[in-house]
């Protein structure tokens, strides 16, 4: 990836997602809101729509918006004040009424894909220094025949990265994945001793990575009141303690096993700067339940740093008008906080 040249105003590429579900819908209303108009001029940075014109044409008359879009060739445009929403046109959909709405479709697949497809060739080329997608769907990609399970996937093979680490953040409750898209039998199968301690070391690595010095980690247990000596399963004793002892030894600040049902809790009031979660629900439910619409998915060791809602296309309520986009707005406003932090690792 190029580095960035000095004095040029960062940019934030928004891609569309999957055009048949919410993604047109949040991209557009958050980027109407006022947080984030503000966000963008006090931090002195811009934004670049990447998806189709004529979709997000569509999806004003739905909600009403009264914009006007520019179509942006080159970022150097983005340098001119204007009022117009810029927007880089792939044209996938030229005619919209070949748009499929509200349901898996290869073409809405394909529509994803090519979004990200030149997102990142704009990251690689230097022209956006920070990236929020909104929600693809996984069926519509397979039919397509994209042969990645998602975004995290795809962003790290498309940017030649080959790690790549999820962080859901709220508030002060940051939440490092162990394991994520696994049944929950083989995600307590990759609870070992040697894979903890790695996740405890990348844990770290991300916050490092923008910014953050002395890291304060906490690691979940994995058994109700961390096995409560044993009463509940040996994990604690045989498999996390050993983790936590050989990460302090290297020198990492690392508290736990902390009981799942409290150690949030924790984070949240400040006690600690990240937790790590061994497995999916583990983490989700703990920052969903907090608040469903303001967790924002930060993508950490690719060359950029990307942020994400955490939800799906909804095709229930695509193309209603209806959805509610706190959750895009929060990735976007996350996304301008971090870019300028963000240190590739």
């Amino acid at each position: 990836m190029r580095s960035r040249e000095k004095n040029r105003k960062p940019i934030i590429g928004i891609t569309m997602g999957d055009p048949a579900g919410v993604g047109p819908e949040i991209v557009l209303k958050s980027v109407l809101s006022r947080e984030v108009r503000e966000a963008f001029s006090a931090s002195d940075m811009g934004f670049l729509i990447i998806g189709d014109r004529r979709v997000l044409e569509e999806t004003a008359k739905l909600t009403g918006a009264d914009i006007e879009l520019r179509s942006i060739h080159d970022t150097e445009e983005l340098s001119v004040i204007s009022t117009e929403i810029p927007m880089w046109d792939t044209g996938f959909f030229r005619d919209t009424l070949k748009l499929p709405r509200a349901k898996v479709s290869p073409l809405g697949g394909e529509a994803a894909g090519l979004y990200i497809r030149d997102a990142v060739s704009l990251a690689k080329e230097g022209k956006i220094h920070g990236m929020v997608t909104a929600p693809l769907n996984k069926e519509s990609l397979k039919q397509a025949g994209i042969p990645f399970a998602g975004h995290t996937e795809m962003l790290a093979a498309l940017s030649e990265s080959d790690k790549s680490y999820t962080v859901f953040s709220v508030d002060k409750l940051n939440i490092f994945f162990h394991t994520r898209h696994l049944s929950l039998k083989e995600a307590l199968n990759r609870v070992d001793t040697e894979s903890i301690v790695k996740s405890i070391i990348d844990a770290e690595k991300c916050m490092h990575s923008i910014g953050y010095t002395n890291v304060k980690i906490a690691l979940a247990a994995l058994n109700p009141h961390a096995s409560n000596g044993g009463l509940f399963g040996e994990e604690e004793r045989v498999i996390l303690e050993p983790a936590c002892l050989k990460a302090e030894k290297m020198g990492m600040d690392v508290h736990g096993p902390i009981p799942a049902d409290s150690v949030f809790h924790l984070a949240l009031n400040g006690e600690y700067d990240i937790v790590v979660s061994l497995y999916h629900d583990q983490g989700h439910i703990a920052a969903k339940t907090y608040d469903f619409y303001r967790t924002v998915s930060i993508t950490f060791g690719l060359p950029f740093i990307r942020t994400s809602p955490d939800h799906g296309t909804a095709f229930d309520i695509a193309w209603k008008g209806v959805v509610n986009h706190l959750s895009m707005k929060e990735a976007i406003l996350c996304c301008i906080n971090l870019a300028r932090k963000y240190i590739p690792f």
